[in-house]
């Protein structure tokens, strides 16, 4: 099985401008491949991830990918999937973010043969404004352009003339690259098919009709319910792990419903067909144990975040699950309690019904707090306390920085210490 039968397995193919020749091509040789992405944020998300996971399976095969990041284009704004214009960025905020990314790309094509990383302001703003117009604007055709979907979407509401070059701009991109890097094949999602289409005729109307460039989009991915892939409960998952901790990003892929998950495992890991089928099978005989799930998260976080991300993930989850969290460290209790209820404490001791009434508000009155401590409802960093005159000294565990408190079987609170 090649590459694009893999991938139609997985069910990652939307369109191709040219199946057979393009099979023939990967067939043959080592083919240049690139994905771009414009620097408008510091990090990606999940979203922006699946791409680069179909690059990476190129890469794997042994072809060559080439990860372009925009500064250029991203200083005008790409108008694909947007109703309305983007705000235009200063050119600090876009190498802040272009410094950002290329550590994440880095990170995930590192480790498994040459890649490169290359960047379309280099080439870009060397264009004149004339040389633009003469060379490339001439080559277009305004009806055309406005029969793309990116731009006809826009047609009602209205659109920039800076936006409506944009396809122009990633046409030059396409081109530069099959010039100067040996790229002929440009992957993107859905959304991208009229920008990619472009950037071949371009090649196909300067390089000669039978220069062999080639596209391939990615169908969006949609969740059984019917919305779209990609966000949790509190917005987009990151995978800077400042935005969304790797424990967060564990929890995101271990929540997945039964009728998702598998298609997930096709899309978001390197495992065969014949172990995501294993998995299937035990989906559909013994759900209740979540096994793809559990694959799937440690699959993912793994190869955003590394082996050791995964051990703290599942240390977490089993600490919470259990309640032993005694033997949490302050880095794992800040990633498993960043989103539960919390308060701020003194570092000073505090007789305990006290310091659950007065000092943190977790219990309403003395008299509820006295009832919950003597019924071993409370513990107090993993331990259950039924003495009303035990003393909690907040300066006695996880370095002082935190005492965690469990009421009953779930309800778990954070006090920072001050």
């Amino acid at each position: 099985m090649n590459i694009l039968e893999d991938l139609k397995w997985r069910g990652a193919i939307n369109q191709e401008t040219d199946h057979e020749g393009l099979n023939e091509l990967v067939n043959q040789k080592s083919v240049g491949i690139y994905v771009g992405i414009d620097p408008t944020g510091d990090s990606m998300h999940i979203g922006h991830l699946i791409p680069f996971m179909i690059l990476k399976r190129f890469q794997l095969a042994g072809h060559h990918p080439v990860i372009l990041i925009g500064s250029g284009t991203g200083s005008i704004g790409d108008p694909s999937g947007k109703k309305s214009e983007r705000v235009l960025q200063s050119m600090d905020k876009i190498k802040r973010n272009e410094i950002a990314l290329t550590a994440q790309m880095e990170k995930l094509f590192g480790e498994d043969g040459k890649f490169e990383i290359v960047n379309n302001y280099s080439w870009l703003s060397k264009l004149s404004l004339l040389d633009f117009l003469r060379d490339y604007g001439k080559l277009f055709n305004v009806n055309t352009m406005l029969n793309k979907e990116i731009v006809a979407s826009r047609l009602e509401v209205g659109i920039s003339f800076t936006e409506f070059t944009f396809q122009i701009l990633q046409a030059i991109d396409f081109l530069h690259l099959y010039r100067h890097n040996d790229v002929q094949l440009q992957l993107g999602g859905a959304d991208q098919w009229g920008n990619i289409t472009s950037g071949i005729d371009l090649i196909h109307k300067i390089e000669g009709p039978d220069a062999k460039a080639f596209g391939l989009t990615i169908p969006l991915l949609l969740k059984s319910d019917g919305t779209k892939f990609g966000k949790s409960e509190g917005g987009n998952v990151w995978l800077d792990p400042k935005k969304t901790s790797p424990y967060e990003f564990y929890q995101f892929w271990i929540n997945q419903d039964d009728n998702d998950v598998i298609k997930y495992l096709k899309y978001f890991t390197f495992l065969s067909q014949d172990e995501i089928a294993d998995l299937e099978k035990k989906v559909q005989t013994q759900p209740e144990k979540r096994e793809a799930q559990r694959k799937l998260a440690e699959e993912v976080t793994e190869f955003v975040h590394g082996k050791e991300a995964v051990k703290q993930a599942e240390h977490i989850t089993a600490a919470l699950f259990s309640g032993n969290v005694a033997d949490l460290t302050t880095t794992e209790i800040e990633q498993g309690f960043k989103n539960m209820p919390s308060v701020e404490v003194s570092s000073e001791p505090l007789n305990i019904v006290q310091w659950l009434v007065d000092a943190t508000k977790i219990e309403k009155s003395r008299r509820q707090a006295r009832e919950d401590i003597t019924n071993g409802a409370i513990r107090i960093n993993g331990e259950r306390i039924e003495d009303v005159d035990y003393e909690i000294n907040p300066a006695k565990k996880f370095d002082g920085k935190f005492v965690i408190v469990r009421r009953g079987k779930k309800k778990y609170f954070l006090a920072r210490v001050k």
